[in-house]
C-alpha cells in the first residue's frame, strides 16, 4: 500500500507538471475563444494573430451597383488597422487573470471566454467619397433619356428614368462592410432621376410638322415661355423656312391686354365698379366700345390710345402701339414707326392703328404673371406703387374669363385654366388675313405662355386654321405634361 500511494503521488506530480508546462505554453498564445474585431485568434501568437487580422480586413469589398460588380480594395481610401493597440488590449485581458487562477480553471476544465476586442481602424472618408463619385457614379450612373416627339402626332414618346448613386448611403454601407470580417458584399442604393422634357428644338420641329401637315402656306410667329425656368422658344415659320423673328402683326383684339394693363396703372385702388364692368366687357366679351370708354375716361382722355402706347414703350415693348380709338372713323393720332414695321424683308400689312409682335405680347403676359404670383417683375419695377399684386391678380382673373373654345383653348384638356386674349381681323368681305392668340396656361407640369400670330396675304380660312392652332396648343401642353 505504501508503494502504491507513492506511485499515485508521483503520478499526480508528473501529470500536474505536464499540465503546468502545457498551460504555460498556451498562455504564451491567445486563449481559446479569444476574438479581435470579431476575428477568432484563439491559440495564435501575436504575429500569427496580426497576420490573420491583416488578411481578413484587406479582403476587397464586393460592391453591386446596377448591373456592375466591383471589387474595391480598402487601401483605395487609406483603410488601416491599429493592430498593435488591439493586440495589446487582448494581452491586457489575459494578464488580468492571475497565473495560478487560470491554471486552476484550466486544470478543472473551467472555460472562461474572453471578451471581444473591438476593431480599431481608420480611413479617409473624403477619399472614399471621391472614389465613389469618380470611379462608380461617373461610370455606372445611368442618364435619363428625354421624351421624343412622335412623328405625325402632337404627342411625345416617354423617356426613360435614370439612376444616380446615393453617395451618403453608400458611405454608410461601405463603412459597415469595412468593419465586418464576414459581411463584405453590399448592394449600393440609388435614386431615380426623372426623364427630362424634350428639348425646345424638338418642340419646334413638332410644331412645324403640325403646320406642314395642315398644308399651312402662310406666315406664323410664336413665342413660348416656360414660367418655371424662363426658357423661351421664339421662332417664325413659313413653308419650311424660318424667317427672322419680331414681325409686325395686326394686334386686333389682343391689343386689349395692353389697354387692360394701362387701365389698372391709371386707376386707383380699389377699382371702381364701373371700371370693372368695362374691363369685363372688353376682355371676356371682346367688345370695342368698352375699350374706347376705358381709354377715354380712365387712361388719358383724347390721348388714351397714345398713353397706352407710351405705357408699353416704358416696359420695353417698343413694337406694340395703339394709334387711335376703335370706333368707326376714329382719326389716326400718330404714325408709329417701330423696328418691326420698318423691316423690308417681311410685310404683313399690319393695321396702322394697332400692332404688336409675338414676343411683345408674350413678355407682357410674363410681366403680369410674375406680378400676380410674387408682386415682382417688370410692372412694379417700372411703375412702382402705380401697379399692385392685387391688380395683377385681377388681370389674370379677367383673362381667365375669356372662355372661348377656339384656337389655344381648343387644344387644352377640359378644365385646364388659361388666361388669354384672342383676336383676328375680318374685312368687309369676311376675309380673315391675320389671327392671334396669347395666353398663360396653368398646367400640372408647369405654367407657360404661348403666343401665336398667323398671317396669309390671301386668306386664313377659320375652321382649318382653328384646328391647326388647337393641335399646336395640344402639342405644347403635351411638352409640358409628359
Amino acid at each position: 500500500m505504501r508503494w502504491l500511494a507513492v506511485f499515485f503521488l508521483l503520478s499526480a506530480v508528473i501529470l500536474t507538471t505536464i499540465q503546468l508546462i502545457g498551460y504555460s505554453r498556451e498562455r504564451a498564445n491567445f486563449p481559446a475563444g479569444q476574438t479581435i474585431a470579431n476575428v477568432p485568434v484563439g491559440g495564435l501568437d501575436r504575429q500569427a494573430a496580426a497576420q490573420r487580422l491583416l488578411q481578413v480586413f484587406s479582403t476587397p469589398i464586393e460592391v453591386h451597383y446596377n448591373d456592375a460588380v466591383i471589387q474595391i480594395k480598402p487601401s483605395n481610401f487609406g483603410f488601416s488597422l491599429n493592430i498593435e493597440s488591439m493586440l495589446s488590449a487582448a494581452d491586457q485581458q489575459r494578464s488580468n487573470e492571475p497565473f495560478w487562477s487560470g491554471f486552476w480553471n484550466t486544470l478543472w476544465n473551467r472555460t472562461v471566454t474572453p471578451s471581444n476586442v473591438p476593431l480599431l481602424a481608420s480611413y479617409s472618408e473624403e477619399r472614399l467619397r471621391t472614389y465613389l463619385q469618380d470611379e462608380i457614379a461617373a461610370r455606372y450612373d445611368r442618364d435619363p433619356s428625354p421624351a421624343i416627339p412622335v412623328a405625325g402626332s402632337t404627342s411625345f414618346q416617354g423617356g426613360e428614368s435614370g439612376t444616380q448613386l446615393d453617395i451618403d448611403r453608400a458611405v454608410q454601407l461601405i463603412d459597415d462592410a469595412l468593419r465586418s470580417p464576414t459581411s463584405r458584399v453590399i448592394n449600393l442604393s440609388y435614386q431615380k432621376t426623372n426623364p427630362p422634357r424634350p428639348s425646345l428644338q424638338n418642340l419646334q420641329i413638332l410644331l412645324e410638322q403640325v403646320m406642314d401637315s395642315a398644308s399651312f402656306t402662310g406666315l406664323a410667329e410664336m413665342d413660348i415661355i416656360d414660367l418655371g425656368s424662363d426658357q423661351e422658344l421664339h421662332f417664325a415659320y413659313q413653308q419650311g423656312q424660318n424667317p427672322p423673328v419680331n414681325i409686325a402683326f395686326t394686334a386686333a383684339s389682343t391689343i386689349k391686354i395692353p389697354i387692360m394693363v394701362s387701365t389698372f396703372r391709371h386707376t386707383n385702388e380699389p377699382t371702381p365698379t364701373n371700371i370693372k364692368d368695362l374691363l369685363t366687357a372688353m376682355i371676356t366679351e371682346s367688345q370695342n366700345p368698352p375699350a374706347d370708354d376705358l381709354m377715354n375716361t380712365a387712361i388719358g382722355g383724347a390721348r388714351g390710345p397714345l398713353v397706352v402706347s407710351e405705357d408699353m414703350d416704358s416696359l420695353g415693348l417698343e413694337n406694340t402701339f395703339l394709334a387711335g380709338f376703335f370706333y368707326d372713323g376714329a382719326p389716326q393720332l400718330r404714325v408709329f414707326q417701330t423696328p418691326a414695321n420698318t423691316r423690308t424683308d417681311i410685310n404683313t400689312s399690319p393695321d396702322p392703328y394697332n400692332q404688336t409682335t409675338a414676343a411683345d405680347m408674350a413678355y407682357l403676359l410674363e410681366d403680369i404673371y410674375h406680378c400676380a404670383q410674387n408682386g415682382n417683375g417688370t410692372l412694379p419695377a417700372a411703375w412702382g406703387t402705380e401697379i399692385s399684386q392685387s391688380e395683377c391678380q385681377q388681370m389674370i382673373t379677367l383673362l381667365k374669363g375669356n372662355n372661348i373654345p377656339v384656337l389655344l383653348q381648343a387644344g387644352l384638356p377640359e378644365g385646364t385654366a388659361i388666361a388669354h386674349k384672342h383676336g383676328w381681323t375680318s374685312e368687309a368681305s369676311g376675309v380673315i388675313r391675320t389671327m392671334g392668340d396669347s395666353g398663360i396656361i396653368f398646367s400640372p407640369g408647369g405654367d407657360y405662355i404661348f403666343t401665336i400670330y398667323l398671317h396669309d396675304d390671301v386668306q386664313l380660312v377659320f375652321d382649318p386654321i382653328n384646328q391647326m392652332v388647337a393641335l399646336m396648343s395640344q402639342a405644347v401642353y403635351n411638352f409640358f405634361n409628359q
